[in-house]
């Protein structure tokens, strides 16, 4: 689908119907408290829900509990084998690309701001790593999955935020449009896909075009579970390389807020990253990663780094080279990405939360029989925009 500025405007006025229809009506009959049961107990696929939940919740639960009929399973395993063979890379981007990717559209930082994002930026960056994981496991979609529980509450959460701040005239919509619109809400599956793959491209990680689609196509299937409607989503990368374009020149731009959170999140990981000697990295990594203009409108610090992380590609490019060659190599670059990521989200969450992290055995956890083949190398759609 190719978007023009009159459909970018229709997707800022509208919201999730479903979620919103079933947050208002809970929230409209005093069901606060039952609300929040849901948010705090419900967590497993097929899971006995609470006692006295409302039939209004029970019929939403019931109507988000399996994935769209056109899923095409084939595809989500293949997305699957690229997330386990590039784990320690897409968390990289997640948390150095598309994070501040997100604080760079003023509208969506303030809205963080508003939400009290800006007080609990590890609590965050959690949350967008767990329901990585809670995707990519081979039972996502079936009972006892921790997946589809965490699509349903992500979107009851954006419904009550969104029936908040109107009800309470905290978000101007004629300045701003809906809160978490439709719009936001496709730009966030872009941010969490087409600009992970830009990430790994830039950090010259070998990627196959089967690998980059199935990765693209799953997070079609993640929107689609959260209330994005993707008759409005580019269906391809190419199409998907035209969408972001035009909406980060719509919106992009430098806010007190969005450098207030790049602020937190350049702090949260130095803290993680033992001693200082390699603090300077984060900043450097954001920067390499958001391109200068945006590091700077994001008062992002220069360093004496900016210089050593641009080596990072060529680094990358030789460790990927070893793990093609050595069993030895490959075993030992699988290592230290489950080792980052648990170490990841562990850290963000102190430790609070590792029953959610990735399992030690991954790989056979995870159901991965192989390598991943390295055919036809894939590049970014080029700019659709000059």
């Amino acid at each position: 689908m190719i978007h023009t500025e009159a459909s970018m405007d229709a997707l800022r006025q509208t919201g999730d119907r479903l979620a919103d229809a079933t947050v208002a009506t809970l929230f409209e009959r005093g069901e606060v408290g039952k609300f929040n049961t849901l948010m705090r107990y419900v967590s497993t696929a097929g899971a006995p829900l609470p006692d006295g939940l409302p039939d209004v919740a029970r019929e939403y639960i019931e109507a988000t509990s399996v994935p769209p009929s056109w899923v095409d399973w084939g595809e989500m395993e293949k997305a699957r084998l690229f997330f386990i063979d590039n784990n320690v890379h897409i968390s990289t981007a997640l948390s150095f690309a598309s994070m501040p990717a997100c604080y760079l559209v003023p509208h969506v930082a303030k809205l963080l701001s508003t939400t009290h994002g800006l007080a609990y930026p590890s609590k965050r960056m959690a949350e967008t790593g767990q329901f990585t994981v809670h995707l990519m496991r081979p039972d996502a979609f079936e009972a006892g999955s921790r997946f589809i529980p965490a699509a349903q509450k992500v979107r009851l959460l954006h419904a009550s935020i969104r029936h908040h701040l109107v009800r309470e005239d905290r978000w101007d919509i004629a300045a701003l449009g809906t809160p978490i619109c439709q719009e936001d809400m496709i730009g966030g599956q872009m941010f969490f896909s087409l600009l992970v793959l830009d990430s790994l491209h830039r950090l010259n990680i070998h990627m196959s075009t089967e690998g980059a689609e199935a990765y693209y196509y799953a997070w079609r299937v993640v929107g689609a579970m959260l209330g994005v409607d993707q008759e409005a989503v580019p269906a391809t990368l190419d199409e998907a390389r035209g969408f972001l374009d035009r909406y980060m020149i719509r919106h992009m731009g430098p806010s007190e807020e969005g450098a207030h959170l790049t602020r937190q999140l350049i702090d949260l990981y130095e803290e993680i990253v033992p001693g200082t000697f390699f603090d300077p990295v984060v900043s450097a990594l954001i920067r390499h990663l958001v391109g200068d203009t945006c590091a700077d409108w994001l008062r992002v610090p220069r360093t004496a780094w900016d210089t050593v992380v641009k080596a990072a590609p060529h680094l990358l490019g030789v460790l990927e080279t070893i793990e093609d060659r050595s069993p030895l190599g490959a075993w030992a670059l699988d290592r230290l990405g489950q080792l980052t990521t648990v170490l990841e989200l562990s850290s963000l969450t102190r430790g609070r939360v590792m029953h959610y992290a990735i399992p030690e055995q991954l790989k056979k956890e995870y159901g991965v029989s192989g390598a991943v083949p390295r055919t036809r190398r894939w590049s970014p759609p080029a700019p659709s925009v000059s």
